[in-house]
């Protein structure tokens, strides 16, 4: 299946209030993370809605088994990148783990940074009810924020791992009480995790702010995926919860072995890869 790209960046920027009108509508958001600059121009030309310069990119790029390394001037210098190839996708950048950690002063100083300095439209945390002060400090702050309940990356060791969440009927409600002190928090939106899909259908009824889905099923306002993972790019098995819509390592590796091959054989650059100087000078060289 083809990546598809549209002709021209004729659509207007996607903006927070649309994230409403689409779950009024009925209309899917579409959420991709993106990390670098050619990633993004590709993201916006095909028409995502939610660019999202995640943590996971210290295990997209960076080779981290955990978010936890992933540093606050990582991800400014990311946000940065990407924000010069947006033109209409919606900017939001994680707050990476212990940059908001020691409360709500601590948090705003680190997105008014990722705002001011990495031009990021809006910033993401992790965590229910005990992040409530935060998102409301952010919000005071002018600084628009997406929650993330669920399979947290942040909380991994507390987790024992990656392992889906909320099973029981008592973390279940939990959750939902959760997802509600978000969104009166002031939260527009709010990505589920790694939870069965009829909790996150539940928690979509029952919010007026969008849910973004990662293995949380298809009931969810809309979905996101790692560009890595859409694009089969990233090593190893993939969770049950990825789709690949394109085999690029099939693509890249053959390329690589021919470029190191043809080199090895002195066959690139070839006569019409190298540079000449102009004839006249070639002739005054002669003489």
């Amino acid at each position: 299946m083809k990546l598809q790209i549209n002709p021209a960046h004729s659509a207007p920027p996607f903006t927070i209030p649309q994230c409403r009108g689409k779950k009024l509508r009925g209309e899917k958001i579409v959420c991709l993370t993106v990390y670098d600059h050619p990633s993004a121009r590709l993201l916006d030309q095909a028409g995502v809605d939610i660019a999202l310069v995640g943590d996971s990119l210290g295990m997209a790029l960076g080779g981290y088994d955990s978010t936890l390394p992933v540093t606050l001037e990582e991800m400014i210098l990311a946000t940065r990148w990407v924000r010069r190839g947006l033109e209409r996708a919606l900017l939001v950048t994680d707050l990476p783990y212990g940059s908001y950690q020691l409360g709500w002063r601590q948090t705003v100083r680190s997105g008014l940074k990722l705002v001011r300095r990495g031009g990021a439209a809006a910033v993401k945390l992790e965590g229910g009810g005990r992040r409530v002060r935060l998102v409301e400090a952010l919000v005071e702050a002018e600084i628009p924020v997406m929650g993330h309940l669920g399979l947290t990356p942040q909380a991994l060791h507390r987790m024992g791992g990656y392992k889906v969440q909320a099973l029981d009927a008592a973390s279940a409600e939990a959750l939902l009480a959760d997802a509600r002190a978000l969104e009166a928090a002031g939260a527009f939106a709010l990505v589920l995790e790694g939870v069965p899909r009829e909790l996150a259908g539940a928690v979509t009824r029952a919010l007026q702010i969008p849910t973004i889905g990662i293995g949380a099923g298809p009931d969810c306002d809309g979905q996101i995926l790692v560009w890595h993972d859409v694009l089969g790019l990233s090593p190893g098995p993939a969770p049950r919860f990825v789709r690949a819509y394109a085999d690029l390592k099939a693509v890249i590796a053959p390329a690589l072995s021919a470029y190191a091959r043809e080199v090895r054989a002195g066959t690139f650059p070839a006569d019409a890869e190298s540079y000449h100087r102009p004839p006249a000078q070639r002739l005054a060289a002669a003489h």
